[in-house]
């Protein structure tokens, strides 16, 4: 078995727990490729095998690679998105971070995580994505995300209207700071934050939600996620931000931009105890209310 480790960085205090881990790989004879960067940076602090190879690019995960582990928070397992690509990868997240809704085993599971994918007791979800098309190239060889889509005013801009459809046919003018358009996934991400809905990750929509709306009776709306949702922006500005989970660009008002479900799906690992359930309890510390 062979699997491939991505991360950012690696803070001091949590690398007693990186060891720990490449540890427990080598004792179940798991053999290891480290993304570059951060092979570079643990190879003097950390104790590895001689035979720890490397990787940097999406075309670096050949087929021998079974599983990518992110060791991050939620942010670095979105960067593992963009490297699995269309690879149909399983991808496992530790949280070294803080919330961690999609890493969701923690430090205290390292051990319970290594001897999961050894003995295959582990549950595979499987994750819709979107896809943003334009009339212009945006986002490179990844126009896709796990979380969200988002179009935003200029940080000095005064509020914008954004014009939206859903397969041509008129939904709503938003005037607001901006709008996501959030997977199920995404829905406990940014759109939680702007008070949109929790969604479970198979329910098959996508989530709208506006951002700070200027018209109070503007609310998130869900959709079926076979809808091809598009857009039309006013600004008296001359451009606007687009962001696709932690990456952005800005672009001109006049571009054109719609939105769809991407066409292959990603496969996310957890753990048998941790379904989303489990997960909203812990993270959000639902049924946990001191005063019942």
């Amino acid at each position: 078995m062979k699997i491939a480790i991505y991360s950012r960085l690696l803070e001091e205090d949590k690398r007693s727990d990186v060891q720990f881990f490449f540890d427990e790989l080598a004792r179940q004879k798991i053999a290891v490729a480290v993304f570059l960067p951060f092979f570079e940076e643990i190879k003097d602090r950390i104790n590895l095998l001689p035979d720890t190879s490397t990787f940097y690019l999406s075309d670096d995960l050949t087929s021998d690679i079974e599983f990518v582990i992110s060791l991050g928070g939620d942010g670095t397992l979105l960067d593992t998105v963009g490297l699995v690509r269309d690879k149909g990868i399983p991808i496992m997240g530790i949280n070294f971070g803080r919330l961690g809704f999609l890493a969701s085993i923690g430090r205290e599971q390292l051990a319970d995580a290594v001897k999961a994918l050894k003995k295959q007791t582990y549950v595979i979800d499987k994750r819709t994505m979107i896809h943003v098309n334009a009339s212009i190239s945006m986002f490179g060889n990844v126009p896709f995300a796990l979380n969200e889509f988002s179009i935003h005013k200029r940080d000095t801009a005064p509020m914008i209207k954004i014009h939206t459809y859903l397969n041509g046919e008129f939904l709503n003018t938003y005037w607001a700071d901006g709008l996501i358009v959030a997977t199920p996934t995404g829905s406990t991400g940014y759109s939680l934050s702007c008070n949109g809905p929790i969604m479970f990750p198979d329910s098959g929509s996508f989530l709208i939600t506006p951002v700070a709306p200027h018209n109070l009776n503007v609310r998130s709306i869900v959709v079926p996620d076979d809808n091809i949702i598009s857009f039309e922006i006013e600004s008296r500005t001359d451009q606007i931000i687009c962001a696709l989970d932690s990456r952005r660009e800005i672009v001109s008002k006049n571009v054109q931009l719609a939105v769809k479900k991407e066409t292959f799906l990603l496969n996310l690992l957890r753990l048998t105890e941790n379904n989303f359930l489990q997960t909203l309890h812990n993270k959000l510390t639902w049924g946990l209310d001191k005063r019942n």
